[in-house]
Order: C-alpha cells, then sequence, then structure tokens
C-alpha cells in the first residue's frame, strides 16, 4: 500500500543540493518524485524512472506543466508527503540604482514566483491528507542586503518571509513549514567561479541534505517557522 507521508516531491531536483537531497530520502526508503526543467539533466543523474522514484520535466513558471506532474505524482504514488522547494537561482554584480528589470523579475520568478506556483497545486492535497512537510532554502547571506546583491537579497528575503506566512497558516492544519539558510554550497560550479576561496569552510550538498531530510521528517514535527542557517565547518 502506498502511504503518502512516504513521498517526496523535490524540485530543482537535477542541481548538486536536489541529487544530494533525493539520494538522502531515497536511502530512507522514501519514493521520489524528481522535478526540474531540465530533462535531459535529470535522466543523466537518476536514469529511469522505477517504482520508487519518477522523473518530470517541468517548468515551474507554468501552471499547466506544474499541475500535471503534481498529479502524475498522485497518480503513481498516491500522495505527497513532504515538499523540498530547492530550486531557485543567483545573479549579482548590479547596484541597486541600477538594478535592471531582466534581473530583478528573473530572480522574484527563480526564487519567489516558482515557490507560489508549486505550493498551489501541492498544499491542497496535504490540506485533504491532514498532514505534511514543506522545506524551503532561503539564504544564510540574505538575513540582510549586501553590495551589489539587492535584487537577489530581496528575492530570497521574499521567499523566507513567505515560508514564514505559510507556517502560520498551516501548522493548525498539521503541516510543518521550515526553510534551511545555506552558506556557499560546496559544488564544482562554485569552486571553477570563486577559485581563491577555501571550500573547506562551504557547507556540502550532503551535510545541508541531511539537514532537509530532518525537516521531512517526524523528528521535526514540533519545529514550525524556522529558518534555519546551515554554514558549514562539518
Amino acid at each position: 500500500m502506498t502511504h503518502p507521508h512516504d513521498t517526496v516531491l523535490i524540485t530543482g531536483a537535477a542541481g548538486h543540493l536536489g541529487r544530494a537531497v533525493a539520494a538522502a530520502f531515497a536511502a530512507r526508503g522514501a519514493r521520489c518524485t524528481l522535478l526540474d526543467r531540465n530533462s535531459e539533466a535529470l535522466r543523466q543523474a537518476f536514469g529511469a524512472d522505477t517504482d520508487r522514484q519518477l522523473c518530470l520535466g517541468t517548468d515551474l513558471l507554468d501552471d499547466a506543466s506544474v499541475a500535471q506532474a503534481v498529479q502524475t505524482s498522485l497518480t503513481r504514488f498516491g500522495g505527497i508527503g513532504i515538499l523540498c522547494h530547492l530550486a531557485g537561482g543567483f545573479r549579482m554584480g548590479e547596484p541597486v540604482h541600477d538594478t535592471s528589470e531582466q534581473t530583478l523579475e528573473l530572480l522574484l520568478d527563480l526564487n519567489l514566483r516558482s515557490l507560489l506556483r508549486v505550493s498551489h497545486h501541492v498544499v491542497p492535497h496535504m490540506l485533504e491528507a491532514g498532514r505534511g512537510r514543506i522545506v524551503t532554502v532561503g539564504a544564510f547571506g540574505a538575513q540582510r542586503g549586501g553590495a551589489q546583491m539587492g535584487a537577489y537579497a530581496a528575492s530570497k528575503s521574499a521567499l523566507m518571509r513567505m515560508t514564514e506566512s505559510m507556517s502560520a497558516e498551516l501548522k493548525p492544519r498539521g503541516i510543518n513549514v521550515n526553510c534551511v539558510l545555506p552558506s556557499i554550497i560546496d559544488t564544482a560550479d562554485n569552486r571553477a567561479a570563486m577559485p581563491d576561496a577555501d571550500p573547506g569552510q562551504w557547507v556540502t550538498p550532503a551535510a545541508l541534505a541531511d539537514v532537509i531530510v530532518f525537516l521531512g521528517s517526524d523528528a521535526a514535527r514540533a519545529v514550525h517557522g524556522a529558518a534555519i542557517p546551515v554554514t558549514g565547518l562539518v
């Protein structure tokens, strides 16, 4: 029998963090619905679908695409008990007074509107089930504005505030909503972008995944509306 609380839906699944989170949940026996706009990258990362894994190319900014992905997951696994919204983006380099509309809209799309879209389709099923876990990814560096990263900080701050509001709304209905705030994540891309930095100071995808899995578990049943710094040195 399929139990909805054993099924996790992961957005941005083909990324470094997405792969680590999927592996961590799968190792604990969860069924995984893996969403990414890059279908090819999903297949390269996860291979063929199985009875416990479903890969779906999905545009999180397209309502019909998200609706279809959620319905496909529900049909396959019978429910969605955990939503890990990992999809997002980063841009910096423009001062606030020269921030382009393109940069602002891109970051609001990637870091805020994507959350609203997927929540719109997932949360009603959690409400019907009377339980659920939602984990979002903010940013440790977006707790205050930094030079030449105003649009990024604003978009991640908006996601963090939206997470807190969702928690306040959904806590009485048996749904936990929390956020992790990573520092720089130790990925090949970040190492290439910052060759002079010390990656030993960063947080690994696996370490961050462990915190996300905890927040998706019954062990975190009393944690609501938290924004948990995950800053490395593990």
